[in-house]
């Protein structure tokens, strides 16, 4: 937060004193770059929070939430970069400084840095927010690449190609739009408790089903809860099984899941008989 806060103050004094429309577009997702990684902090201290009596699931959806907001807020800045861009575009405008491209070069570093250090602590993690907010640099660095070029073609050209400033910033734009759309659609299927890969759903059957006792596994969904699992299954076993002996099954089958799969938050298991051959 304290880099993304001092790269776009630069970023804006640098576009403004510079007379480069593309880098003040590059300092506003460099401020929405800020607030986002607000809303995931937030977003990540409420999901971390037990289960409580009026969350008994507990506060996991507090992280796709998080990563809608910066979904949206992307797609916001695009609209707002785009209209800003095409009111300018068609006007004949002063040149950006030639010194702007040093500024925009060091930012692109230094958010690619942040992008990979980010993205990595979202792998680790499998928070869904924090790789939105990975993106969210990556998506910056890219614009600031945008900037650097339409400047680049603007001072090598000449006057008539004052123009290539507004669109760069209308490429980022795109991007920056495209990058938005491209987080808010996963974050919504988590939010409508879509299911997650087939590859978990069928690493959950498949140990189930190795438990001594289980007849095979009749039914399984999975749906995610920020970075953790909630699954329902229904467990076969012999019909000639206590109560007891069908419950103690279960719990062995909950406990062997969530033993190799810390993801997994709860297993709620409905005991079905086996069908007798």
């Amino acid at each position: 937060m304290s880099v993304n806060a001092v790269l776009a103050f630069a970023k804006l004094f640098a576009g403004l004193k510079g007379n480069s429309h593309a880098l003040v577009a590059d300092s506003i997702e460099s401020f929405a770059d800020l607030f986002s990684s607000v809303v995931v902090w937030r977003g990540i201290m409420l999901a971390s929070k037990p289960a409580d009596e009026d969350h008994p699931y507990g506060h996991g959806k507090a992280e796709p939430l998080a990563s809608a907001v910066i979904a949206t807020m992307l797609l916001l800045a695009a609209v707002g970069i785009a209209v800003h861009s095409l009111r300018d575009v068609f006007q004949s405008t002063q040149r950006p400084a030639a010194w702007t491209l040093l500024v925009l070069l060091a930012v692109i570093a230094v958010k690619e840095c942040l992008f990979r250090y980010v993205h990595h602590e979202a792998e680790a993690t499998g928070s869904s927010a924090v790789r939105s907010d990975a993106w969210h640099h990556r998506s910056d660095a890219i614009t600031s690449l945008a900037a650097a070029i339409g400047i680049s073609l603007s001072l090598a050209h000449g006057p008539g190609w004052s123009s290539a400033d507004e669109v760069a910033a209308l490429v980022a734009a795109g991007i920056i739009a495209w990058n938005g759309w491209r987080l808010l659609r996963p974050a919504l299927e988590e939010l409508m408790d879509t299911i997650p890969d087939p590859l978990i759903v069928a690493r959950i059957r498949e140990i189930g089903e190795q438990v001594v006792g289980v007849s095979g596994i009749e039914k399984c969904f999975a749906r995610r809860m920020g970075w953790q699992l909630i699954v329902d299954m229904h467990v076969r076993v012999s019909g000639n099984l206590t109560v007891v002996e069908a419950h103690a099954i279960s719990h062995q089958v909950k406990d062997a899941i969530r033993g190799r799969m810390p993801e997994v938050y709860d297993v709620h298991i409905h005991i079905e008989p086996a069908r007798e051959r």
